[in-house]
Parts: C-alpha cells; structure tokens; sequence
C-alpha cells in the first residue's frame, strides 16, 4: 500500500524543469527553427524532442513540426522532459507564461465555484493543473464568462499580475470581442445600446435610464451575416457588466440564440450562442501587447448560411 502510495505522489509532482528560451529571428517553421537553435543536435534527436512536447511557442507546447513562428515570437525549450499540457474536452489551454493563463472556455462551463458546484470548473481545473508543476501555486479569477458563454478568459497565477490587472483592468484590457446569433434580422448595419444596468430579487439583470439605480454600460454592435431569419453579430464591450451583451441585445428586441433567460425560443444549436471571440490587453508584467482570437464557432455561422 506504501509504494502504490509513492507512485501517486511521483505523478502528481514534476521534477523540476531545465527551460531556455530563444527569440525567432525571422519568419519560418517550428523544426526549422529549432535545428539553427540547437545546430549541436542530430536531426532525429530534434525530432524526439518535438514528438515528445519539449518545444513550446510563446508559451504554448507544440509538436506540428510545420508550425508557423514569427520574427518575435519566443521558443521555449524542455531539454529535460515534456512539457506539462493540459487537456480537457471542454476547457482549452491557449497560453501560459509564470504569471497569466489564458484559456478557451466550453459552453455549459462554470468559470468558478458555487455553493452548489465546486469541482469541474474553470477555476478548479486550471488551479488542479498548475499544482501539478508546483502545489504551492494558485491561481485567481480576473473576468468571468456566463455558463452558457463560451470563449476566451485571463486568470492570473501570480499575485503581482492579479493585483496589476484588477486595479488597472480598464486601462489594460484593450480589447473584448463577442460575437453572437440574434433571433430575427437586425435593420441596422451596426450601432451602439447604452443603458444603467441594474439587477432584480431573482437575479434577472435589467436596463434603466436611472444612473442612481444601476451602473453605466455600453455595447458596441456590427452585422456581420444575415440570414434565415437570424443575424450574427460582431460585439464590442466599452464596460464588462454581468449580462451585458444578452441584456442589451433583448433591448435591441432581438434576443441572442438560444437565451431564454432573456426572452429566446428554444435553441435549435441547443446552447447560448455567444461566444468571447477576441481578448487584447497589455501583459500586467511585461506590458507587452497580447492579443488572442478563435475562430467563430461553426454551428453560429450554419444559422445564418
């Protein structure tokens, strides 16, 4: 029973890792990259390398050996072991440095606990899996997306890169792109919903024109396809408050895909159709420009086609 014991144990922790990195020079593919870095290698020990995760690019582990990198981007390299990946069918890691994450949430995915659900979220997830590496390390909440919203988020892992980014969070975050189905055809091309938002004794968050009664939010909007009696939207928030994009599309009076919450029908992609498509902001420690973008998902653009 002791040894199975101290098998468990070798698992969960990593020995320590031996990482460089380097910085491209000029555009090319990862594994032609990597064998000018490493020119002291053989080809086919560069190859085991990539085959086992030991390469990563600007904090991502990849092994597509015709990976595009650009004049810039950094390369990592595990000389001792693997890289540590993540996977989950609904929580995707897209970058990782010592003090941000940034993932690509599932629909139907809590960001953190409750008093009912503590376990299987995003909080939980990410926190089990940076433990792994060191179970002194933690994670913190920036920005939440709604269950039923898919798409991009930040947490932070250090409490200098938390502190930085909560204090700072309208300077920093430079950009945040939606993109969503609305029920019916939207008559204007693109436009603008203001309004306080307020919430009520069962949680429905609603608008009012009151500054007194709730806080001031802003909504920007651009079509992007109609069709089929539907039409997706770009959306662009100027403030991040709970429920903003679902309430003021219901105020537009075309409600998002599939948010009965909001007034919707049921949905025919059986989910929320909205998605946090774009994430742009400067890093809390190096105040380098990130900017990161998915692709809209598929079954948004089938509505409309």
């Amino acid at each position: 029973m002791r040894q199975s014991g101290k098998k468990h144990n070798e698992h969960r922790y990593r020995r320590p890792d031996n990482i460089r990195t380097y910085t491209v020079s000029c555009d090319d593919t990862l594994l032609s990259a990597v064998s000018k870095i490493l020119s002291d290698h053989t080809p086919t020990k560069i190859k085991s390398m990539l085959k086992h995760d030991q390469f990563a690019i600007n904090g991502t582990p990849c092994s597509q050996f015709d990976r595009e990198v650009k004049a810039g981007d950094e390369i990592a390299i595990n000389f001792d072991q693997a890289f540590a990946t993540f996977k989950n069918q609904r929580l995707e890691l897209v970058y990782e440095d010592d003090d941000i994450l940034v993932v690509n949430k599932g629909y139907g995915l809590l960001s953190m606990g409750t008093d009912r659900v503590k376990d299987g979220t995003v909080y939980s997830l990410m926190r089990a899996y940076v433990k792994t590496h060191d179970p002194r390390m933690h994670v913190f909440i920036i920005h939440r997306l709604d269950r039923d919203t898919s798409g991009l988020m930040m947490l932070a892992k250090s409490v200098e890169a938390k502190e930085a980014l909560q204090h700072n969070w309208n300077n920093m975050v430079l950009s945040r792109k939606y993109v969503a189905v609305l029920e019916g055809e939207l008559e204007t091309d693109e436009g603008v919903v203001k309004s306080y938002l307020a919430e009520n004794s069962k949680f429905e968050v609603y608008s009012t024109n009151d500054p007194k009664e709730g806080q001031l939010a802003i909504t920007n909007y651009k079509v992007l396809r109609r069709g089929r009696g539907m039409t997706l939207v770009e959306v662009e928030l100027d403030t991040g408050r709970k429920n903003q994009i679902r309430v003021h599309m219901k105020d537009l009076g075309h409600p998002i895909v599939g948010d009965r919450k909001y007034g919707a029908k049921p949905s025919p992609i059986h989910r929320l159709a909205l998605h946090a498509q774009t994430l742009r902001f400067v890093h809390p420690i190096t105040r380098k420009d990130m900017k990161f973008e998915t692709p809209i998902p598929s079954k948004f653009v089938g509505l409309v086609k």
